[in-house]
């Protein structure tokens, strides 16, 4: 599927690549190399980890290269432990197939599909064809998930990692490079998920497979102050994330959205490094505008509109707020669900605004999340309920 970036912007998108590797060795961010593993991996093993969803602060929509999951351009987000994914994996050749279960549920058709596509990438590395039993849940502190949580991006970094772990063993799984790149495969916030706290995807279209990674921005505690409250909100449409990706390119704002990046990134990278949460809540308040305009402006005949009723109440109390000298900002990705950026001295005040609004709206407060982490098997076969 063709999209609207003109081949001046792909090559403007490949220069901001390199100005962003030069802006992180400035800062002493450093980047892990790629492995590369001489021996084979174990055909027959276990492990488990635990991950945390994503909220954009510079967002992304839109697959520059499907099969790796890469994206049109680098992104953004913050982990958020409002929720977590625990994923168990085991590799035996007692398997005849690969078993997926999700939540409770056996997996089927695409949800299926995207898992494997990680199981495969990781058993074509460790050169093994053993088939393995994937068990996976979403945790969360509210009574429901919503839709837009990022529990995807969770999802798959625990699944690259529990998977990275069970074949190639701990210190692969601890390089953040090599698995962001295979946390990217199922959903390409993984990427982000698996590094954790304030982390940058690069990615641009031709990218190739291990240059598209995460790296964590936030390594001192400068954003230990930074509060999320979280709002879960359902999607009246079953709103599709995959089906936002399609349209998006062929918004005519998406190009014009591209090609703004670069200087965002830099100024977000400056912004974790000095602990200026504002900078950080007005990119991402705005950003979440930009997004749903070019999602919604991708298609003539059918409009992707991602938020629900409740969310422009929400908006606007973020402006009351502000006027009234609260600094809050609002943050969705691809659904209503919505999560508020704050100091953890103004918390009460802005959980006290949802509830005033009368629409019996749950919150969640939490902070930023770390990465994503192995877990000792015996503890994860325990919380997930399996011998």
């Amino acid at each position: 599927m063709t999209s609207s970036l003109s081949a001046a912007a792909v090559q403007a998108l490949r220069a901001a690549h390199r100005t962003i590797l030069g802006a992180l060795a400035d800062a002493g961010l450093e980047v892990e190399a790629y492995p590369t593993f001489s021996a084979a991996g174990q055909p027959e093993g276990a492990a488990a980890a635990r991950a945390y969803p994503i909220q954009g602060i510079l967002k992304y929509h839109g697959m520059a290269d499907w099969g790796l999951r890469t994206a049109y351009l680098p992104s953004i987000s913050v982990n958020n432990d409002a929720a977590y994914t625990l994923t168990l994996v085991r590799f035996a050749r007692e398997l005849a197939e690969d078993q997926v279960a999700i939540n409770g549920e056996l997996a089927a058709g695409r949800a299926r599909e995207r898992v494997i596509q990680t199981l495969d990438a990781v058993r074509a590395l460790a050169r093994i064809s053993t088939r393995a039993q994937v068990v996976s849940h979403n945790v969360t502190r509210a009574q429901r998930v919503g839709k837009g949580l990022g529990t995807s991006a969770s999802a798959s970094a625990a699944l690259a990692m529990a998977a990275i772990g069970a074949t190639l063993g701990e210190a692969a799984a601890s390089n953040r490079r090599f698995l962001s790149c295979l946390a990217r495969l199922l959903a390409g916030s993984g990427c982000r998920s698996a590094t954790g706290g304030v982390s940058l995807w690069l990615s641009y279209p031709g990218i190739a497979h291990e240059d598209s990674f995460s790296v964590r921005l936030d390594r001192r505690g400068e954003l230990d102050d930074l509060c999320l409250l979280t709002v879960p909100l359902d999607s009246r449409i079953g709103l599709a994330t995959e089906a936002a990706h399609q349209d998006a390119p062929h918004s005519p704002f998406f190009e014009a959205w591209a090609l703004g990046r670069e200087q965002e990134i830099l100024e977000c990278l400056q912004a974790v490094l000095q602990g200026d949460w504002r900078t950080l809540g007005q990119l991402a308040e705005l950003d979440s505008i930009r997004l749903h305009g070019v999602t919604m402006s991708g298609s003539r005949e059918n409009k992707l509109f991602a938020w629900e009723p409740e969310n422009i109440a929400l908006f606007r109390m973020c402006n009351e707020l502000r006027s009234a000298g609260i600094p809050v900002y609002f943050s969705t990705d691809t659904g209503p669900t919505t999560v508020f950026l704050t100091h953890r001295r103004h918390a009460e005040a802005v959980a006290g605004a949802i509830a005033d609004l009368g629409m019996g709206l749950e919150v969640i407060r939490g902070g930023v999340a770390g990465p994503a982490e192995l877990v000792p098997l015996a503890r994860a076969r325990q919380e997930l309920g399996i011998s």
